[in-house]
């Protein structure tokens, strides 16, 4: 029989049971320690009783003090929580999501709380937050952005509260990222940005709404003279030359403002009345400001007619082709022809090229309409052989949006091969595509040489171009702008700067047309006073349709020959004399 104190001895069983827990409460406490997840215990008072390592890395920042007053929160509440937690300490910042549980064990109040860190998260967040509402370049609200902050003044409707908007577009901004490369160009944005953003109120807002376009909310305002004041002192901040990589670059902005609730009532309407008194500035010399009045929703409608009607008429194929004659003015040889769009409007009447083709470039329908001038040449071709002779050039006008742009002058280089006589066309492009940083002298330049195809060089010495930047231009042709011919023979400076670039021109081996003769002393100019060869005005022709001319007879050498002799209105060809051809 044992004795009692036998009986009190611990079994092998006891000790091994004994064993087991504390193994278990090792794996426990280790598995504890390792895990991703923060967890700590705190107690009534806030102290921590226990600590994992991943809750002493994320407390050890700022987290601890923060945690305590969590917990006595809590605690007395006796609620449950979920929230994140920003610790922060110098640039180390963390967003951690938190769950704070009140428990009892043991007969103590105590509060178990695990953290998840969602920094990456957040931040991922954040960048998509800041991709739909800020501008990822100058860092400024987005388009939404001022529309909801405009909303919501409307919405409140607060008696005589009054803001503006400011609808802003850089001038010339294609050109400046042409010259200086889109680098400079992005650079030039954000500097601009940061100008227009210096002495804002916290109530104003500032946003970049689409490329080189900014609008701006002034709120509130008490006058349309105090707006008028702030807006002029934009203007003159703005006009200071930018420096940037090395480069001076001025840059002025075209500003229209409309006013609430003088100019609408609702923010679309406000922002398009900003736009059209921010066009009515571009079409009066850029570089200004103006509010918007009634007149100009007169002109806006008017420019909306035109715009259908363009956009009508190139789905309708209303155009044609007039073809202005090249002269030889030492043999009234012609050298080659010119083909000019025109329109034909809803009631048949032939309309310029003045009233619709910046339109067409500035609405993306240029392309079709280049393609549709080329379609309008092939269709006559034979006409064309019959009346100005079966060698003589044809010229294709091609914008300078249009020849730095592979996309579209790629196409446009297969329909020239596509003819059958690619060698016969020359492309006259504006002097800003040579000396623009574009594609085209690179890419573009190459492909029409590999064709054949002539390049002319159109209105030169009204661009952005030196003399000097001539030496840089492969091109066949050079154009001189009519502005240096009118009344030639009146102006000596325009003869001396005439001279150079006729000089310049036959040392690079191009061939020099001077635009717009007119009258018999500007031609007798040019034939005495200058090697010259070519020309182009109304003085030989106006511009011909061609189905106009089907009944004449055609060009014969002796009424080119009678020409040089007896410059008068019956010497000049059959082609030349037709009252029905228009400007």
């Amino acid at each position: 029989m044992q004795s009692r104190a036998q009986h009190d001895l611990p079994t092998a069983t006891d000790r091994e049971r004994e064993l087991a827990d504390d193994t278990e409460l090792s794996i426990l406490r280790d598995v504890l320690k390792m895990l991703p997840t923060g967890v700590t215990v705190q107690d009534e008072h806030g102290r921590f009783l226990l600590v994992n390592d991943a809750a002493a890395a994320q407390l050890r920042i700022d987290g601890s003090d923060q945690r305590r007053e969590t917990c006595l929160e809590l605690l007395r509440s006796g609620r449950t929580s979920v929230a994140e937690e920003c610790i922060s300490s110098g640039t180390v910042k963390q967003v951690l999501l938190t769950t704070h549980r009140p428990v009892r064990i043991a007969g103590r109040n105590l509060l178990l709380s695990s953290s998840a860190d969602i920094s990456e998260q957040k931040a991922v967040e954040d960048q998509l937050f800041r991709s739909a509402y800020f501008d990822e370049l100058t860092d400024l609200p987005s388009r939404r952005v001022i529309e909801h902050r405009a909303n919501s003044l409307l919405q409140r409707d607060e008696m005589h509260s009054r803001f503006a908007l400011a609808f802003l577009d850089i001038d010339n901004f294609k050109h400046i990222n042409d010259y200086y490369g889109h680098v400079i160009g992005d650079a030039l944005l954000v500097e601009v940005a940061k100008r227009l953003g210096l002495d804002l109120r916290e109530s104003d807002m500032l946003s970049r709404i689409s490329g080189d376009e900014f609008l701006l909310l002034l709120n509130p305002i008490q006058s349309e003279q105090e707006v008028a004041e702030y807006i002029d002192f934009i203007l003159q901040r703005l006009r200071a030359p930018f420096f940037i990589d090395g480069s001076e670059i001025f840059a002025s902005t075209s500003i229209g403002v409309s006013l609430y609730p003088e100019h609408g009532s609702s923010y679309d309407l406000l922002r398009q009345n900003a736009d059209i008194a921010m066009y009515r500035v571009k079409n009066d010399g850029k570089g200004s400001a103006a509010f918007f009045d009634a007149s100009m929703e007169r002109e806006a409608l008017a420019r909306t007619k035109v715009e259908q009607s363009l956009r009508l008429a190139i789905l309708e194929k209303r155009f044609c082709c007039a073809f202005q004659a090249k002269v030889d003015i030492r043999t009234q040889a012609i050298k080659g022809i010119e083909a000019l769009v025109r329109l034909r409007d809803d009631e048949g009447v032939i309309q310029a090229p003045g009233t619709f083709i910046n339109l067409a470039v500035e609405l993306g329908l240029i392309d079709e309409l280049t393609h549709l001038v080329l379609a309008e040449i092939v269709k006559s071709i034979d006409l064309i052989n019959e009346t100005f002779g079966p060698n003589t050039s044809i010229s294709i006008n091609v914008a300078a949006k249009q020849a730095g742009n592979p996309e579209f002058m790629r196409p446009f280089a297969q329909a020239l091969e596509a003819t059958g006589y690619p060698e016969r066309f020359m492309i006259e492009v504006t002097e800003d595509a040579f000396v623009s940083k574009t594609h085209f002298q690179d890419e573009i330049l190459p492909m029409f040489r590999q064709l054949g195809v002539g390049i002319s060089i159109d209105d030169f010495g009204i661009g952005y171009s030196s003399l000097s930047a001539l030496a840089d231009i492969t091109a066949d042709e050079i154009k001189i702008d009519r502005s240096f011919i009118t009344d030639i023979h009146k102006r000596p400076r325009s003869q001396g700067i005439l001279r150079a670039i006729e000089s310049l021109s036959e040392a690079l081996g191009m061939t020099v047309i001077a635009e717009g003769i007119e009258t018999f002393e500007e031609l007798a100019y040019l034939q005495a006073a200058t090697k010259i060869r070519y020309a182009q005005g109304f003085y030989f022709s106006r511009p011909i349709f061609l189905e106009e001319l089907k009944p004449a007879i055609p060009v014969a050498s002796e009424a080119r020959a009678s020409l040089a002799s007896r410059p008068s209105q019956e010497a000049r060809p059959a082609y030349a004399r037709s009252n029905s051809y228009r400007r």
